[in-house]
């Protein structure tokens, strides 16, 4: 359609890495105009999230970063593009994946000692990857290999767990589980606020860039994947 729009005779490349992003972001809303402190605090935010995934071994590389608002309420986003098809997922991996949702909100936490409403999303999604992993994939060593919530359809077709009808676990199981979720999300975040403290400099650097280009693509995001510290470094 993007091809057709223009009056192309072929489908290019750029027309595929437009129609991705549209799918992930939303349409650009150019007319959503950002204050410049607004628009400091989503560069870095994403940046937060881009040097997160940068520095963590085996998540995907990033292939964009913009600051050009998206979508319904997508102020920013960060876009990282697979190598491969993946069937199974490890408990790391899982981990990392955490790890860069909240990549954004450790950078406003580092530059700007604040927590704001921008990481909502990302607040949504490792929340329910973290979940997952405790009720569901069993990767919780307290909890044990028990599976505690399933895709199965509850009693007379229903799927809502949520109600203690249809639920398999007791109280004392949720609580633990709310519990088992929490203390995750924290130890990945105070992970993901280790690796942006060391790559502190690169991340103002790298978010001065973003402000002043809107995008990064991979050319542009090359050199701050060969600066970035990764973890063993920071250990070291």
């Amino acid at each position: 359609m993007l091809a057709t729009r223009r009056k192309a005779d072929a489908v290019a490349m750029d027309d595929f890495n437009n129609a991705v992003e549209r799918i992930v972001a939303g349409l650009e809303k150019k007319n959503r105009v950002l204050n410049p402190r607004e628009r400091e605090i989503v560069a870095h935010h994403e940046m937060g999230h881009a040097l997160v995934a940068m520095a963590l071994p085996g998540t995907d590389p990033v292939h964009k970063v913009s600051i050009i608002p998206r979508g319904i309420g997508a102020l920013g986003y960060t876009i990282q593009r697979p190598t491969e098809d993946r069937f199974l997922m490890t408990r790391e991996k899982l981990e990392n994946k955490i790890a860069v949702l909240l990549g954004g909100r450790a950078a406003e936490k580092i530059i700007f000692d604040h927590l704001s409403t921008g990481a909502a999303d990302d607040l949504v999604k490792a929340t329910d990857i973290a979940r997952a992993m405790v009720a569901r994939y069993g990767m919780d060593p307290d909890l044990g290999h028990v599976s505690y919530d399933t895709d199965r359809p509850g009693f007379l077709g229903t799927g809502d767990q949520s109600s203690w009808l249809n639920r398999r676990y007791s109280d004392a199981s949720a609580e633990r589980m709310d519990e088992k979720v929490r203390a995750l999300i924290d130890t990945v975040f105070d992970r993901a606020l280790a690796i942006l403290e060391v790559n502190a400099d690169l991340l103002r650097e790298s978010a001065a860039r973003l402000l002043e280009k809107e995008t990064l693509d991979e050319a542009d995001l090359s050199e701050f994947t060969a600066r970035v510290h990764h973890p063993r470094n920071a250990a070291a």
